[in-house]
């Protein structure tokens, strides 16, 4: 068994690493200021948007550019483990930079879209032109997505949507939402649920606003007021967006394993530096047992999901689309390890681990998001259990 990585992908990877050396990592001072400014309900991006446009072009001058994009969508077409492998490595700093397109959504609209809506949506959007969000989570459905109660229903020639939906990502920068809501309250989902294709200029359509977090999101609630979309809106087939769309958060799941791997690897990075300059009572850290333990502990728990989320990027990429178990004991295991490793960083540092003029501090806020968005790790201990009480082997 050849666990070695490809040439073409562990190349991409050194690149991406020298990308965040020289181009990101100096801008993490100004992302720790400007998050500081901002307050409770400030919504300036993380990254000034000139600096934003030229890291655009220079990921785009270098080739970084629709990493797992088919290419007959103008992307590299070079898969889910070029992807884990590229995340991991941006998420070395805590820069919130990411290459075009985020793309869960993409995958989700590849396999729903009709001819028509890859061209008004699906092309655009792989190209990196424009952005989307996908409005699932309501303020009484969020890990549950069968129990959305935001309504589509049928009116003369138009589907007429209501609801509100929270702490929908980048909503503010979308052009358009994949929009999941009830078609048939009673069969849910098992044939009851849909998703739409919203423009964000769509009459009804309101972003109401930022709600303040942890981190650095800005996610926002979103109201729907009689926002009205004719059947050529309609993403798959009526009331069967439930497995596609479970699909798509299995494929975030997997992407956030790797997110996961990139930040703890930074946070060890850190710890080893700490370690070997630091002196208390005449000793330096390193030289001592409860240090080494936790240098030793990260590096584990390092190895341990960045292999977990590698084996389940090659199925990916062999065409398996039911990775629901396995993208489950990711994001538990990957949120939990990553919180331990940034954990322990900190309390090596001790005040100045505290403190902002380190980046541990904004990355220990950052991390602890990770344990509810996507599903928490209650719910994804559940779905294991029960993908293997019903014979699933591993």
């Amino acid at each position: 068994m050849d666990l070695a990585l490809p040439d073409d992908i562990r190349q991409i990877g050194e690149t991406v690493r020298r990308f965040v050396s020289e181009e990101l990592m100096p801008l993490e001072k100004s992302v720790i200021e400007r998050d500081a400014a901002r307050g409770m309900t400030g919504t300036e991006p993380l990254i000034a948007p000139d600096v934003h446009a030229k890291l655009l072009a220079k990921a785009r001058e270098i080739g970084l550019w629709g990493i797992d994009v088919p290419e007959e969508y103008g992307g590299l077409g070079l898969g889910a483990l070029a992807k884990c492998v590229v995340l991991e490595e941006l998420n070395r700093t805590i820069v919130p930079f990411v290459f075009p397109p985020e793309t869960p959504n993409l995958h989700m609209l590849m396999a729903c879209c009709t001819p028509a809506q890859r061209e008004r949506y699906l092309l655009p959007y792989a190209r990196g032109d424009v952005h989307s969000s996908l409005c699932l989570t309501e303020p009484g459905a969020g890990s549950d997505a069968a129990a959305v109660e935001m309504r589509a229903v049928r009116r003369g020639d138009k589907w007429v949507l209501n609801g509100t939906k929270m702490f929908i990502t980048r909503a503010e920068d979308a052009a358009f939402f994949i929009v999941i809501a009830l078609t048939d309250k009673e069969k849910r989902a098992r044939g009851g649920i849909t998703a739409f294709l919203v423009d964000k200029d769509t009459p009804g359509l309101q972003l109401v606003r930022p709600i303040p977090m942890i981190g650095a999101h800005r996610p926002w609630e979103v109201l729907f007021q009689d926002v009205a979309v004719g059947d050529d809106q309609v993403l798959g087939d009526i009331g069967q967006a439930f497995v596609p769309l479970q699909n798509r958060l299995g494929i975030r799941r997997l992407e956030i394993g790797t997110r996961c791997v990139g930040q703890a690897k930074r946070a060890l990075e850190m710890m080893l530096d700490q370690a070997r300059v630091r002196k208390t009572f005449g000793q330096l850290l390193e030289d001592r047992q409860s240090v080494q333990w936790w240098i030793a502990d990260s590096a584990v728990d390092i190895h341990a999901t960045r292999l977990m989320a590698y084996q389940a990027a090659w199925r990916a990429d062999q065409g398996e689309t039911d990775l629901r178990l396995e993208s489950s004991m990711i994001k538990i295991f990957a949120t939990e390890m990553v919180g331990r490793v940034v954990d322990r960083a900190m309390q090596i540092y001790g005040g100045y681990g505290m403190s902002k003029d380190l980046p541990l501090e904004f990355l220990y806020r950052v991390v602890r998001m990770h344990r509810i968005y996507e599903g928490p790790s209650e719910i994804h201990r559940w779905q294991v259990a029960k993908h293997l009480l019903r014979g699933r082997q591993i």
